[in-house]
């Protein structure tokens, strides 16, 4: 049986995972989640921008970020992978989200053979 939470703030239920993700998102009642995509690749930092720049004219919180998908150029070591999820959990923390090690927010990664980015990219 999988565990889940409720992130209120956000407007919807997680499957509890790692630091690095949830295992799953569904939105809560009155709540809609909604996929957008970017026209081409964009770098972590420059993605985040983005986001928050979307969910403020939608007039949504940061918070109601639930998920994403994002590519890199090759497979991580173990140690990379920690090293980049801990720089990238921190713009979650900042935004409310990541908090006490406890990341609602669903993800996947995976390293395209074709065309990959040049750095981890949403």
């Amino acid at each position: 049986m999988v565990e889940t939470a409720i992130f209120e703030a956000g407007g919807y239920r997680y499957v509890r995972h790692a630091f690095q993700y949830s295992g799953g998102v569904l939105a809560l009642a009155g709540f809609t989640i909604e996929r957008a995509r970017f026209a081409k690749p964009l770098p972590l930092a420059e993605g985040f921008k983005a986001v928050e720049a979307h969910l403020a004219a939608l007039g949504r919180p940061f918070t109601s970020f639930c998920a994403c998908e994002l590519r890199s150029p090759v497979q991580f070591t173990e140690q990379g992978f920690i090293d980049f999820n801990r720089h990238y959990v921190q713009t979650l923390e900042r935004w409310g989200i990541f908090k006490d090690e406890e990341n609602p927010v669903a993800r996947s990664n995976v390293c395209p053979q074709i065309d990959p980015p040049g750095e981890p990219s949403f």
